[in-house]
C-alpha cells in the first residue's frame, strides 16, 4: 500500500477515496478492536489514543511548540477523513519539560498507563536517548522528527528527521565546495548530539576534506553567554563557523555574534540547528546571509507544501511559522496511519513489520516526495537555506535524493 495525499479540497477527497477503498479490502469499523488490537492497547471499536510528548516549557519549548502542532494536525485531518481502521485518533499529551528523566518518566506513564498505541514526540537526542529504554522494555512505538547524529536504529523508533549522512555530511561537502572552505570552527551546546555530531563533522573535515578544525567549544544547553567563544573565533579567523547550538541559547548567540561585527559580509556560517522556530526567537536581522543545512524549509514552492503552510496557519494562526522538525514531526502521523493500515492492526510488531518492507511513501509531503527505509528512517533530500530579514530562508541549494544510512562507514 502506498499513502499518497495533498491538502486542497480535491486531494482530501481524494485521501477520503482511499480510505473507503481501504474499508473495501477489510479495514472497516465493523472490525473488532480483539482483531485489530491482541496486545491490550488503549483501542475501541470507535477510538485509538496515542501520546504526544514534546517540551511545551523550558529552554527547548521555542523548538518544540511547532512540532506538537503539526502532529495536531496531522491528526485532525486524518480524523476529518474517517481516522484509521475505522477509529477516530485521540491524544494525551505530556511535557517534557526540557528534562531529559521526564522524558523516561512520562514515556513509561504513556506506554504503561494509558497503553497508548503509538508516540510522536522528543526533540533532543538526549531526550530520545532517555526515553529510548522505556519504549524498548514496554515495546512501544516512537516516532522521533529531528534531524540528529544517526548511529543508532530501534525496533521501536521511526526516525522521521534526517541522520547525519543526509546533513552533517552534505552540508560540510557543499561549504567546502561553494565558499572554498579549508577552516572550520566547530561550536555546539553541550549534550551528546551536538558532540557526536561534532565528531563526526571534524572526521569529515579532515579525513575527507582535507580541512583543519581550528576551535571546537560547548557550552550548557540554555547558556546565553558566548563573548569567550566569539572572542576565540575572531582570532581564530575560520572559514566557517559550523553550529549546532540549541534551542533557547540561539537568541543570544546570534545577537551576540552580530553585537560584535560578525555577520554574513564577514563571515560564513552554517548550522545544523536553527530552523523557522528559533528564527521567530532569534530575529531574522540577526542572522540573515547566514546558512542553514535542513530538509524542509517553510518557503519551499510546491503546491503541497504551500497547502500544508495555509492548513497550519489557519489552526495556529498567522504568525506561526514551520520549521524542519515541525514538517517531519508532521510526516509521523500520516507514515504511522499508513503502516496501521498495512497491517491492519495496531499492535506494534506488525506495524513495525509493515513499516520494514520498504514501500510506504509520501508521494505528496510538504518537503516533497519520501520514502520510509527498512531501516525507520526516511529517504529525503538535504537543502540549504540562506537566512532572510523576515525571517524565512531562499533555498540556495537541493540535493538528490540520499538513501538513509545511519551507520555510515569510518564515522563511528
Amino acid at each position: 500500500m502506498k499513502l499518497k495525499w495533498g491538502f486542497t479540497h480535491r486531494s482530501l477527497k481524494y485521501a477520503a477515496a482511499l480510505t473507503t477503498l481501504s474499508v473495501c479490502m477489510g479495514f472497516s469499523a465493523q472490525v473488532s478492536s480483539a482483531e485489530v488490537n491482541t496486545t491490550g492497547l488503549a483501542v475501541t471499536d470507535d477510538t485509538v489514543t496515542v501520546g504526544i510528548l514534546h517540551s511545551l516549557t523550558g529552554t527547548m519549548a521555542i523548538s518544540e511548540t511547532g512540532a506538537q502542532e503539526a502532529e495536531k494536525l496531522a491528526i485532525k485531518q486524518i480524523n476529518d477523513m474517517g481516522g484509521i481502521l475505522g477509529r477516530k485518533i485521540e491524544i494525551i499529551q505530556e511535557d517534557g519539560a526540557s528534562d531529559w528523566p521526564t522524558f523516561a518518566e512520562k514515556s513509561r506513564k504513556l506506554l504503561v498507563k494509558d497503553k497508548v498505541a503509538a508516540v510522536f514526540g522528543c526533540w533532543t537526542s538526549a531526550s530520545r536517548k532517555a526515553a529510548l529504554p522505556v519504549f524498548e522494555k514496554e515495546n512501544g512505538l516512537l516516532y522521533y522528527p529531528t534531524f540528529y547524529e544517526g548511529l543508532e536504529q530501534s525496533k521501536n523508533v521511526i526516525y522521521t528527521g534526517q541522520e547525519a549522512t543526509q546533513q552533517i555530511l552534505d552540508g560540510l561537502n557543499w561549504v567546502a565546495k561553494e565558499k572554498k572552505a579549508k577552516t572550520f570552527y566547530l561550536i555546539g551546546s553541550d549534550y551528546i548530539w551536538p558532540r557526536t555530531s561534532m565528531k563526526i563533522a571534524r572526521k569529515h573535515i579532515e579525513n575527507v576534506l582535507g580541512g583543519k578544525v581550528v576551535g571546537e567549544e560547548y557550552k550548557p544547553l540554555g547558556n546565553t553567554q558566548f563573548g569567550s567563544v566569539i572572542n576565540k573565533i575572531r582570532l581564530k579567523k575560520p572559514d566557517v563557523i559550523y553550529a549546532a547550538v540549541v534551542g533557547g541559547s540561539n537568541v543570544a548567540w546570534f545577537k551576540q555574534l552580530k553585537a560584535a561585527g560578525i555577520t554574513s559580509k564577514k563571515q560564513t556560517l552554517l548550522t545544523i540547528s536553527v530552523t523557522e522556530d528559533e528564527v521567530l526567537g532569534i530575529g531574522g536581522e540577526n542572522l540573515e546571509g547566514f546558512y542553514s543545512i535542513m530538509k524542509y524549509f517553510q518557503s519551499q514552492d510546491n503546491p503541497n507544501n504551500k497547502a500544508f503552510v495555509k492548513a497550519f496557519k489557519e489552526m495556529w494562526g498567522e504568525d506561526s511559522v514551520i520549521g524542519d522538525v515541525t514538517q517531519a514531526a508532521y510526516l509521523g502521523p500520516w507514515l504511522w496511519k499508513a503502516a496501521v493500515e498495512k497491517a491492519g492492526s495496531f499492535d506494534v510488531d506488525k506495524v513495525v513489520a509493515a513499516s520494514e518492507e520498504g514501500d510506504i511513501e509520501l508521494t505528496t509531503a510538504p518537503e516533497g516526495y519520501v520514502k520510509l527505509h527498512k531501516n525507520h528512517h526516511l529517504w529525503s533530500k538535504a537543502r540549504v537555506g540562506e537566512w532572510n530579514k523576515d525571517g524565512q530562508a531562499t533555498v540556495v541549494y537541493t540535493s538528490e535524493l540520499i538513501e538513509p544510512n545511519p551507520f555510515p562507514e569510518g564515522y563511528q
